[in-house]
């Protein structure tokens, strides 16, 4: 008479767990497209910069602020600090192989994308820490590559923040970076 209330039990408890899995599963998938609409509905939202140059694939995911009237540069993104290079969540740029980005090698692998604005000229931080909100946990013991890029100013408004990622016939990259009357670009192959 025990083995079968033991079965009962025994097939009551492996049918509870089945249905706790399912609905922990299902509130999961609710939960990851709850999230990526509400990322859409963020004023910064979220945006993906991606090109093959040769055989390397690059993708940069970043949240796109706009200027909304405000002097960004030296006011709201201040010279001198280390700045997300975006909004919200770190900016990252993954890259299919190991290459050359603004004159230093980089392996193949994902990171963090940081900079340093100045008045003349910016310093870019690629960074092994990619699951930072702003650069508020930024730790330069982590870099894995940082160089330094001249800024030019554009005739006309960048009102989004923006990746631009472009190449050539030779398989030559540069990688940009548009704001307000800013623009910055390396190369990357």
């Amino acid at each position: 008479m025990i083995i079968p209330n033991f079965k009962i039990i025994l097939s009551a408890f492996v049918f509870s767990a089945f249905v706790s899995n399912a609905v922990s599963a299902q509130t999961k998938t609710e939960k990851t497209s709850m999230t990526a609409a509400k990322k859409d509905e963020r004023p910064s939202p979220p945006k993906t910069a991606e090109a093959t140059i040769g055989n390397l694939k690059v993708v940069v995911n970043y949240s796109s602020p706009g200027v909304k009237g405000r002097k960004v540069f030296g006011e709201l993104v201040p010279f001198g600090k280390v700045w997300r290079t975006g909004a919200n969540e770190a900016s990252t740029i993954e890259v299919s192989r190991d290459c050359k980005v603004g004159g230093g090698m980089l392996r193949a692998g994902k990171y963090a994308l940081f900079s340093i604005p100045g008045e003349t000229e910016w310093t870019i931080i690629i960074n092994s820490d990619t699951d930072q909100w702003g650069s508020y946990k930024y730790d330069e013991s982590k870099d894995v590559l940082r160089f330094k890029v001249a800024l030019k100013k554009t005739a006309e408004l960048n009102e989004r923040f923006k990746f631009e990622i472009t190449s050539d016939e030779r398989a030559d990259g540069r990688m940009s970076i548009f704001w307000e009357n800013t623009e910055i670009t390396w190369e990357i192959r």
